[in-house]
């Protein structure tokens, strides 16, 4: 049976395999392998973001989500930022 997920590729290993972690509700709940070219070349890059339906191991969709994957990235940088002033401020 076929499950939709939001996943994000972690790393691509030797340029061949990328390692996609699947969520549910928020949280990485699987890891899933697949061979990069079956992602769309726009979001073969870390930290991308994809819808992907995926039958028992197998991944037979993704759809690469160029705005989700911005709004994290600025999400993530925005927490870093406010690290950083923290920390400066300290000294």
């Amino acid at each position: 049976m076929a499950e939709t997920y939001t996943a994000t590729l972690d790393r691509i290993v030797d340029g061949e395999t990328a390692v996609l972690l699947l969520e549910d509700d928020g949280e990485t709940i699987e890891q899933l392998d697949v061979d990069v070219g079956q992602l769309p070349q726009d979001g073969q890059h870390e930290g991308a973001v994809f819808s992907v339906t995926v039958d028992g191991e197998t991944l037979s969709e993704a759809a690469y989500l160029p705005d989700v994957t911005q709004s994290r990235k600025a999400a993530a940088q925005e927490r870093l930022d406010r690290l950083s002033t923290k920390l400066s401020d300290r000294e």
